[in-house]
């Protein structure tokens, strides 16, 4: 799929996305699919989050971060 180009870079991009206050505290954080392809792409984003040691799961769209290496349980 293809998406008009962002006039932020992939790096400038990033950098606003992890300095945020709930990266920072260790929180959670949500970014639609089509933005992180628009404005970094998706193996961009992919290799920052294993960079960081973060983890990610992806449901209707959304990417949700878990900005800390804490485990995840998953309830149903």
């Amino acid at each position: 799929m293809s998406y008009q180009q962002s006039p932020l870079s992939p790096d400038i991009w990033l950098r606003e996305v992890f300095t945020s206050k709930a990266v920072q505290r260790g929180e959670v954080i949500r970014r639609k699919i089509r933005d992180i392809e628009r404005f970094a792409g998706l193996e961009v984003f992919r290799k920052e989050l294993q960079r960081r040691g973060f983890r990610a799961i992806e449901n209707g769209g959304q990417i949700i971060v878990f900005c800390n290496q804490e485990p995840i349980r998953y309830f149903t």
